[in-house]
């Protein structure tokens, strides 16, 4: 059931309507919860079925965790809770990869086994709201909150149908005391709520899913083209995958702020980031800062010496490209992100005691062309985070370094180019908080009129075929 598809139109206004003609609070948290689970079922109900067991489980942990006063017992609690979700994480989503590559390393020693491939569904989701039960077990651990006593509130908290299947990753403590908090109806917030799923339409259906045409062709078959289809498809891709997660956040948004809820704010712009770790505190905000909470300080973080950090920043990193998938371009992918961290740290430290080299990189041009550097390494990145194998990314970065002959690509590149600007200058309007001004001074029937016309442009733009959301395999 996509965000940008009719039936979820149809499923979100019944839900949306019922919702705020119930009069009882208690009433609708059941009715989103219904939602949510049919919501889920609607790709498969016995791992929908999986998804209930395994928030039951939890909520009895937490509630556990909270009675006992014993610090051994709270503990063992929390690694059975720990247990049971990266259990369940590693057997549908990474048993499979695990196996294949033990047996290709037996193969390479010499052997000759051949291990049986394991016969499972991937859940929809499952990094997603598997991070979210951790960090709600281990803040109870920590006493940061306490066990939520309403079953029905904590497993809504995990269901809630907006951010159930990519993101963002909620926090329990900013999540849970919503559930409890009368909702009234707000013209202002439904306002916003529609502001973020047109915004998010017009990114997924006018930007992400064109821009799939320009890429997709290019990365399944990248001995073919050219070097200039290859540089296309790259920057037609990191204009997708951004387009593409950024308008499911963004419709998750549109559609918690109908109902009365509000989650994180899960992108800022990464691509106009100066540096890499800027990038990051940008990008995927939710995860990100999951994984500096929840894994790169409880490794240590900062606080040791540099080579602990770098350890530890390394292993974080890591760590995060294998959530993203089961290969290992992905865990290559996090391996070269880390040290681009690293180097990023090196480098600040060496410009410290260098005040002129500062002042230049951080005037207007120093500024634009950080920016412009840092664009152009992620997406160097981005060719290995797509890239099937080691062998395709190989083609493909020996293509983009060197010119070489080949197909053209399979679209214009001038469509790219004008999307490449109309982002810029949208990114440029709302980093100076134009956009807010605007909007704020606008009489409505010319910002319904706007509105209207953005939905059509969406539309109109969309290819043939609904293409499902790239973080929907995570």
């Amino acid at each position: 059931m996509l965000f940008c598809s009719l039936q979820y139109l149809v499923f979100f206004t019944g839900v949306f309507v019922i919702h705020w003609l119930l009069p009882w609070r208690q009433a609708r948290v059941w009715l989103l919860l219904a939602a949510s689970l049919f919501f889920y079922a609607s790709w498969n109900e016995w791992l929908a079925l999986v998804v209930g067991v395994s928030s039951v489980i939890d909520y009895l942990l937490a509630r556990g965790m909270d009675r006992f006063s014993s610090h051994r017992v709270r503990k063992l609690l929390l690694f059975i809770s720990l247990a049971s979700n990266l259990g369940l994480l590693c057997y549908f989503k990474y048993a499979n990869f695990f196996l294949q590559s033990l047996e290709a390393a037996l193969h390479r020693a010499g052997g000759t086994a051949s291990l049986p491939l394991l016969r499972v569904i991937l859940p929809i989701g499952i990094s997603f709201y598997t991070f979210e039960a951790i960090n709600y077990t281990v803040d109870v651990y920590r006493r940061r909150i306490r066990a939520e006593r309403n079953l029905a509130h904590f497993v809504l908290f995990i269901t809630f149908f907006p951010h159930l299947v990519a993101g963002p990753i909620v926090r329990a403590r900013d999540f849970l005391p919503q559930i409890a908090r009368p909702k009234r109806w707000s013209w202002p917030r439904a306002r916003l709520g529609a502001e973020y799923l047109i915004l998010g339409l017009v990114k997924k259906l006018a930007v992400a899913d064109r821009m799939a045409m320009m890429a997709d062709p290019v990365f399944a078959n990248p001995g073919s083209y050219g070097t200039a289809a290859i540089w296309l498809a790259a920057l037609a891709y990191a204009l997708q995958i951004y387009c593409d997660f950024s308008g499911y956040t963004d419709m998750a948004l549109g559609s918690a702020h109908l109902l009365g809820y509000k989650l994180a704010i899960n992108f800022d712009m990464p691509y106009s980031a100066a540096n890499v770790s800027e990038f990051w505190r940008r990008w995927h905000i939710s995860l990100s800062t999951w994984l500096r909470d929840y894994l790169f300080i409880p490794l240590g973080g900062s606080r040791g010496s540099e080579w602990q950090t770098t350890r530890n920043l390394m292993l974080t990193m890591i760590l995060g490209g294998l959530w993203h998938g089961a290969n290992w371009t992905f865990i290559v992918w996090g391996m070269v992100h880390g040290s681009l961290l690293v180097g990023h740290r090196a480098f600040r430290r060496w410009c410290g005691p260098r005040p002129a080299l500062r002042s230049v990189l951080e005037s207007v041009p120093g500024t634009a062309v950080r920016i412009a550097v840092t664009f152009l390494t992620v997406t160097f990145c981005w060719v290995l985070f797509r890239a099937t194998t080691f062998e395709a990314a190989y083609v493909m970065f020996g293509r983009m370094l060197s010119w070489r002959a080949g197909l053209p690509g399979p679209l214009a590149g001038v469509s790219l180019w004008w999307t490449m600007a109309v982002m810029a200058v949208c990114h440029m309007v709302a980093r100076n908080g134009g956009w807010r001004r605007v909007v704020s001074r606008t009489p409505s029937p010319v910002l319904g009129f706007g509105y209207a016309g953005a939905l059509m442009i969406a539309l109109t733009l969309a290819p043939e075929g609904a293409k499902g959301f790239i973080y929907f395999q995570f």
